[in-house]
């Protein structure tokens, strides 16, 4: 048994999905708002049209998805360790094929106080950035491509 777990078991007020589909702002504030926030922060990672200065014309998105589930779950996990306040801890990440401008994640923390909520929704980005078993495609234009580490 984990005894992190055990400790702090998952809340059923947190929300993680890795989706074909296209994430949706209006969703998954909506799975973060709660009476007792006094913030909800949302952050949102897009498919931009360059890389160290090489233009991309899409990114391709692939996750091993129990893995990186796991990891969203450990985030959230850890974030109520350190900020016992949250309410709640969203992260959704797209896969697939998108476009510039596309959302490829949404993380949203919600909490009593900003402060906090800021802290803990940087804190879940930068942690699944480094951790979940996440890779994108960087299309350059229809014959280049080279694979990086999300994200």
């Amino acid at each position: 048994m984990n005894p992190i777990a055990t400790l702090n078991p998952i809340s059923t007020a947190d929300d993680f999905a890795i989706t074909f589909a296209p994430l949706s702002f209006k969703e998954v504030y909506a799975l973060a708002d709660d009476p007792a926030n006094g913030a909800v922060v949302l952050m949102s990672g897009m498919v931009r049209n360059q890389t160290g200065g090489k233009p991309v014309i899409a990114l391709e998105y692939q996750a091993y998805e129990p893995m990186a589930i796991a990891v969203f779950k450990q985030i959230a996990q850890e974030i109520r360790q350190t900020w016992s306040d949250v309410t709640h801890v969203v992260i959704h990440h797209r896969t697939g094929r998108l476009s510039i401008g596309e959302i490829s994640v949404l993380v949203a923390v919600g909490c009593p106080h900003r402060s906090e909520a800021f802290a803990a929704c940087q804190y879940a980005i930068d942690t699944l950035k480094q951790n979940a078993p996440i890779w994108k495609k960087e299309w350059y234009n229809e014959q280049d491509y080279s694979w990086v580490k999300c994200c």
